[in-house]
């Protein structure tokens, strides 16, 4: 016989209320604002505008379905798969400098030997809090020939540069986000730190241990977490690059309508008013970032497997 399933007690099933009551607002939210823009932006992609009359200039109508014609239509504009491949070589050089700042930043703001740590700490951390459009505005001051003090500095120095040409835009835009998001980066690194027990600090000072292999031997391995972490959120935030090219797109004559797929997605929406299209590229955008995400995830998983094994 099957045993009955024990009934709740009426203390137990309290607790499952008051559970229950903490999770639904999460979840209306979860739903509200994650879920359901989603669906929306995939049933968006699935149709298209179909124009009647002589030419295409009579009425029209949105309710046509098409399949994954707009997928195809996106993967075939070079402009939007060229965005693709210009944010990845962004984030194959940019990722890595950063997260080796904020690294370095971390270690020497936690050594024992620090001063002024709560200074350097929020002076760090203080370009974070200005906004992506505000930060772009700034340093665009900075590339701009005439009003630039930079520039003027190497042209006395006898360097012809352009920070705004085709061969320096994408990494002046990459000198933007560095500059930008190390302090964050920076400050979650710290407290992974705070959380290395002190004993093991202690341990390694009584065998003998420099700073040097402290930080190599005992600190790196501990917060390797922390560093999977902020590497996957700057891969997501690197696929989803739009208000530094946006607002430098004025000053630059190499920044077109498609520098990245989220300025493209974006002009596809609001310029030409493709929303079907844009729509499309936004869920290939999403789907970029989830397999890279993910592979990421996997490959330091299988790599960290493997060094256990070792």
């Amino acid at each position: 016989m099957r045993a009955r399933p024990r009934r709740l007690t009426r203390t137990e099933a309290r607790g499952a209320r008051a559970a229950t009551g903490f999770l639904l607002p999460f979840l209306a939210l979860f739903l509200l604002c994650f879920i359901a823009p989603i669906g929306y932006a995939l049933y968006q992609s699935l149709l298209k505008v179909e124009r009647t009359g002589p030419l295409g200039l009579g009425g029209e109508t949105t309710q046509v379905w098409a399949g994954l014609s707009n997928y195809a239509h996106a993967l075939q504009d070079d402009r939007f798969t060229a965005g693709f491949g210009r944010v990845l070589l962004f984030g194959a050089v940019q990722i890595p400098v950063m997260i080796a700042f904020a690294t370095a930043l971390a270690l020497l703001l936690e050594a024992a030997s620090a001063r002024w740590v709560g200074f350097f700490r929020t002076a760090f951390f203080l370009p974070y809090g200005v906004p992506g459009v505000i930060a772009s505005i700034l340093w665009g001051f900075l590339y701009v020939p005439g009003i630039s003090p930079l520039v003027e500095m190497a042209h006395s120095a006898g360097w012809d540069v352009d920070f705004l040409g085709r061969g320096a835009v994408l990494w002046s835009i990459a000198n933007i986000v560095t500059w930008q998001f190390t302090g964050y980066n920076m400050l979650v690194l710290i407290a992974q730190l705070k959380a290395i027990p002190g004993e093991l600090y202690e341990a390694a000072r009584i065998d003998g241990a420099s700073a040097w292999q402290v930080a190599r031997h005992i600190k790196l391995p501990l917060i390797r977490p922390a560093l999977v972490l902020t590497t996957v959120f700057s891969l997501i935030g690197t696929l989803q690059l739009f208000a530094e090219p946006k607002v430098l797109k004025p000053l630059s004559n190499s920044i077109d309508s498609g520098y990245t797929p989220n300025l493209a997605a974006y002009n596809e929406a609001f310029t030409s008013n493709n929303q079907h299209i844009a729509a499309a590229e936004a869920v290939l955008l999403a789907l970029v970032a989830c397999v890279l995400s993910f592979g990421f995830l996997r490959l330091v998983g299988q790599r960290g497997k493997d060094g256990e094994r070792g």
